[in-house]
């Protein structure tokens, strides 16, 4: 499975996108997303991950996993980990509303707000694009598929 975050605004506190699942069919619009800020140095959970490719695997520790463990029960497998990003470490796919609740992470969404307006950034029903994305996701890493996520800057 591949994975694709098309980043179209980067601004002083946040970067907008949106997520695709790449096939042989083309592009497949999944949901927004909301990174922390593009910067040259970085800084400990207030910068996003540099362009590039990455595989997913499911992280089973942790307080996040123990939080949608929690949250979710049977549903939840582990948390969507973005592994091997130089200088980065415990980068996760979860859920979130404004650049205040990642630490480098990607959220997800089903709608989003301007981020030139709101420096933030803000996406809403992040719950509902999880419980609709994670499942797939999740079921493809389970069955040894290689899942790659690969961020484009376009900001």
């Amino acid at each position: 499975m591949k994975l694709e975050v098309l980043r179209f605004s980067s601004q002083e506190d946040s970067t907008s996108g949106l997520l695709f699942e790449i096939s042989e069919l083309g592009r497949k619009f999944l949901c927004y997303t909301l990174e922390d800020e593009r910067r040259a140095l970085k800084v400990r959970g207030e910068t996003r991950v540099p362009a590039g490719t990455y595989n997913i695997k499911l992280r089973k520790e942790g307080g996040f996993n123990a939080k949608y463990t929690k949250k979710y029960g049977g549903f939840h497998r582990g948390m969507l980990h973005i592994c091997d990003v130089p200088n980065f470490e415990y980068i996760l796919i979860h859920t979130g509303n404004t650049d205040e609740h990642t630490a480098g992470c990607l959220l997800v969404g089903d709608s989003q707000e301007n981020n030139v307006i709101i420096k933030d950034g803000f996406i809403g029903k992040s719950g509902n694009a999880y419980k609709r994305i994670y499942p797939a996701i999740a079921k493809a890493i389970e069955l040894n598929e290689e899942v790659t996520i690969t961020y484009i800057d376009h900001d």
